[in-house]
Parts: structure tokens; sequence; C-alpha cells
């Protein structure tokens, strides 16, 4: 059995960018499963943004611990069991940590025999319950509305464009290149895609969405925040999930100048957490394998191998290397 568990910690807290200097690794002796308890080894690491803000601060969950592994939701095998319903030999779902072997309790997520790990944590894992609710319970789309989504070709927008699609609505992402662009509406289906690095974004929107935007999926925050309210349509609905442009500033940058667009246009912008849903995901995992199996739907991951190559897949969410969800394999 384990006896060692080698481990990425948490060295210093980030300003900024998030470099090398912010982690560190080390062995410990592997942890003991109490009762109640199962004891994984740690198959894949699911890489969110999420993460940089817990690196930093008290969010909705506390910093984590200087010296303490980086908290991040994965997959693992269960080696050890005190659990009837989690056998050895199965492989689970939960928070188990940058680290090689992890406890966790009866809340991890028995995985069925047959789903792949790269579908697990991404389409059927927290990206897809992520943009299955946001845009579902927060957006509340209608058929032949527009939906707008930034950060389209990262894992959690590419997988709302889709659900808006099969929904009955219009379609226009929101990506950092051209390739990123033509993945979106070659292969994804959208209706139209805007390169915010190259297009004049508020114009982009306003040729896109000509009658206004109904529903903006937002991933990223900052200037594009602001471009969708002020091309918002009558009773549009602004959903906030992340804002990654935003994660690495050392100073707030100014909120949106146009704030007040939401009073002309009886707007209506809300923040969601994905936590809240969880007692719901059966719901949501059962209507996208449906799509999915049906060929509807499609996922794309970008996969880092190597627990100590950890960190780069983080900077990858930052820089915009990726299409698709970022994940580690062990």
């Amino acid at each position: 059995m384990a006896t060692a568990n080698h481990r990425i910690t948490l060295a210093q807290r980030p300003q900024g960018l998030v470099g090398p200097e912010c982690f560190s690794s080390d062995e410990v002796e592997a942890p003991v499963p109490g009762p109640g308890q199962i004891l994984v080894e740690v198959t894949w690491l699911s890489i969110d943004p999420t993460i940089r803000g817990w690196m930093a601060m008290d969010t909705y969950l506390p910093a984590i611990e200087i010296g303490a592994e980086i908290r991040s939701a994965g997959l693992g095998k269960v080696i050890e069991s005190n659990i009837e319903t989690h056998p050895v030999g199965s492989t689970v779902f939960g928070t188990v940590g940058w680290q090689q072997y992890a406890v966790l309790g009866a809340d991890a997520m028995v995985i069925p025999e047959g789903v792949e790990p790269e579908a697990a944590l991404s389409v059927f894992g927290v990206t897809g319950l992520t943009a299955y609710f946001g845009l579902l319970d927060v957006g509340r789309p209608v058929a032949g509305e527009t939906v707008l989504v930034s950060g389209a070709a990262g894992a959690t927008g590419s997988i709302v464009g889709q659900i808006a699609r099969l929904k009955g609505c219009r379609v226009v992402g929101i990506a950092g290149s051209d390739q990123k662009c033509g993945w979106l509406t070659d292969h994804l289906g959208f209706d139209a895609a805007i390169n915010y690095k190259t297009d004049d974004i508020a114009a982009a929107i306003k040729e896109h969405c000509p009658n206004g935007v109904d529903v903006f999926f937002d991933n990223v925050g900052g200037d594009i925040l602001e471009a969708a309210i002020g091309n918002l349509a009558m009773r549009g609905r602004v959903v906030m999930c992340g804002a990654i442009s935003q994660y690495n500033d050392e100073t707030p940058r100014p909120g949106p100048k146009n704030l007040t667009n939401l009073i002309v246009m009886r707007g209506r912008i809300e923040g969601f957490i994905i936590l809240d849903y969880f007692d719901r995901a059966g719901e949501a995992i059962g209507e996208l394998a449906t799509w999915v199996m049906a060929g509807e739907m499609k996922y794309a991951v970008d996969v880092v191998d190597g627990l100590d190559n950890a960190p780069v897949a983080l900077d990858r969410l930052f820089t915009g290397a990726n299409t698709g969800k970022v994940m580690v394999r062990l």
C-alpha cells in the first residue's frame, strides 16, 4: 500500500500572473482513511480558473493554506475503502488536490463503468454542470433568442454554446484566435464567432447580434462584459460565470462604465456558483449524455501529462493556449 505521497503545494500567494515561485513540492506520508472514508490514487486533475482564486484569497471557499497541496477536483481509483458503496477498484470524482493520494468521504461521486475520464471531467463533470445550470437556470434562454458567449472555445463556453443551439437559439461566440473561431462555427455549430484580439468587439457584437443580446454568458469580464452590456436586448440577461481576464490583476480594475444600460433595457445581471446545483447533477448529466450519445454535442480536452506539470497546465488557462477542458493525467 502507498507510503509516500508526492504533492504540489502553495509556496506563496500569487501577485499578478501565477509563476513557478508560487509552487513547491514535497513528499509526506500517505493519508490513511478513517471510518466512512476511502483512499484514492489520483489519476486525473481538473484544471479550472477558480484554482487561481483559491490560491490568492478567501472566496466561496477558504484560501488554500501556505504549504498545503493545491486544491483541485479530479478523479481517483479507490485503493482502500471503508464505504460499502465505494468499492476498491472503482473510480470516483472529488476534491483530490494536486497529490498522488487523497482521502475522500461518502460525497465522492462514483463514476459509472464505461465513462471515459476525459468525459467525466468535462462534459459530465463540473464543466458540463456549470454550462447547463448557468445557461438554463440563470440565463433562461428562449428559442429564437440570441445567446452570446465569451471564452467560447474554453471548457465551459464551448458547452454553453452547444446547449443554446440545441435549445433553438442563435449562438455567437467570442474567442482569441481565428483558429478557435473557425472551430466554433465549423465544428460546434455556432452561428458566428468574434476574434476579440483582432475585431472591434462592440462593433462585431452589434453586427452579429443585430437585435441585441438576449443572454450573455460571461466567462471573461472586463472590456468584453462592457461591450455586451452596451448591446443588450430588451430584458436581456447577463450570466456571470467567471472573469478570467481580471484574475491576475494586481489592483481592481474599474467596473463596466455602462451599467445604467441595464436600467434602460430592463436587463438583469446575476452570478452563480455551481456548488448550489450539485443536488441536481443527475438531471443535467442525463440530458448532456443524451446529446453526446446522439452526436449532437461535442467536447474537446487539453491534456497535460504528469503531476509536476500541473502548474504548466494552469498557466494554459490564462495564456489562452487551450481549446476545451484543461486536465492533467497523472
